[in-house]
């Protein structure tokens, strides 16, 4: 399983930083302008969709934990022509803030069980740096 890490030091309380992970207007100014559909209750469905050139792009998965102002971890299946809608093809995004003196540090990890493509490797990611869109939405732009 491929797992990535990365940690974003906000300078806001945990209480701040949480909406920003779980509301959908929040979640869609630094999430790649995706709409969210859940309710955040475990054991039930998580969307994120947004359209990219007129065609409607969709990931879904199921809400795993759900600790507000602590833990929110889901899995997500992401459509792709050499995989089947099963649970062994989808991935796992869990964010994890610890607060200290009104700073939030946010874990955010990705584990992945998926086959990788064949070409995979020489993919560039040239999207927008999310971690720091989330960071200046909470820091600078919420109330």
């Amino acid at each position: 399983m491929k797992t990535s890490e990365s940690t974003v030091v906000i300078r806001a309380p945990a209480k701040k930083v949480w909406p920003a992970l779980t509301r959908p207007d929040l979640v869609k100014q630094w999430q790649y302008g995706s709409d969210l559909l859940t309710t955040w209750e475990v054991g039930t469905p998580v969307v994120f969709r947004n359209e990219w050139n007129g065609n409607v792009f969709e990931q879904w998965g199921t809400v795993l934990e759900f600790a507000p102002e602590s833990r929110v971890k889901y899995s997500l299946f992401v459509p792709r022509p050499d995989l089947q809608d099963i649970p062994e093809h989808c991935f796992f995004m869990t964010y994890e803030l610890a607060e200290s003196d009104g700073v939030t540090s946010l874990l955010v990890r990705q584990d992945d069980p998926r086959p990788s493509l064949p070409d995979e490797s020489s993919i560039a990611n040239d999207g927008p740096d999310v971690l720091s869109l989330l960071k200046e939405l909470v820091e600078n732009k919420m109330p």
